[in-house]
């Protein structure tokens, strides 16, 4: 598992397990770290001081601005209809697909094995859940979760609480009490 020649690394960037990472063709920021069996693709940007926890994949198109988590094992996806043959039966090619690009703005953290699917913009500050489905725009500061994600909160208001009552809130909410 490669970083290509073709990787642009900003100034310090920690790739916590080298010859453990699938790097190419991307950009990665100042001070961002990067966890082992992480992939991320040709065209995708990583912004300034980021983490981008083990097991993530980061496809093209997609574009994680300044001081953003990225948990363990977070899928983001670049096309709504993948398929590996056309009607024909022939191989698909790049030609056959259309690249939807996704944001993630900055401050934002998205929880492990949460599922972005592509063509939408997570806002400023967002907090997504753990395991979250993510298949529209996310506002800036929402905190959301579940499959499809719902919008719960707001991390402003988190923020003001104790831990356990923001985690007791969100459960609350994904449960519906």
């Amino acid at each position: 598992m490669p970083i290509s020649d073709s990787v642009k690394l900003h100034g310090k960037v920690t790739i916590f397990h080298p010859t453990l990472v699938n790097l190419y063709g991307c950009e990665v920021g100042d001070g961002s770290r990067i966890g082992a069996f992480v992939e991320i693709q040709k065209g995708a940007s990583i912004g300034e001081r980021c983490k981008i926890s083990s097991h993530t994949f980061v496809c093209e198109g997609v574009t994680i601005e300044d001081e953003c988590f990225i948990g363990h094992g977070v899928m983001f996806t670049n096309d709504r209809f993948p398929r590996a043959t056309n009607p024909d039966g022939s191989p698909q090619t790049d030609a056959d697909w259309t690249l939807e690009l996704t944001r993630v703005k900055r401050q934002a953290s998205i929880g492990s094995n949460a599922t972005i699917v592509c063509g939408i913009t997570i806002g400023e500050g967002a907090l997504i859940a753990a395991g979250a489905v993510v298949t529209k725009d996310v506002p800036d500061f929402a905190v959301v979760a579940g499959c499809p994600a719902k919008v719960l909160g707001d991390v402003r208001a988190l923020a003001s609480a104790s831990k356990t009552q923001a985690l007791n809130g969100v459960v609350e909410g994904l449960l519906g009490s």
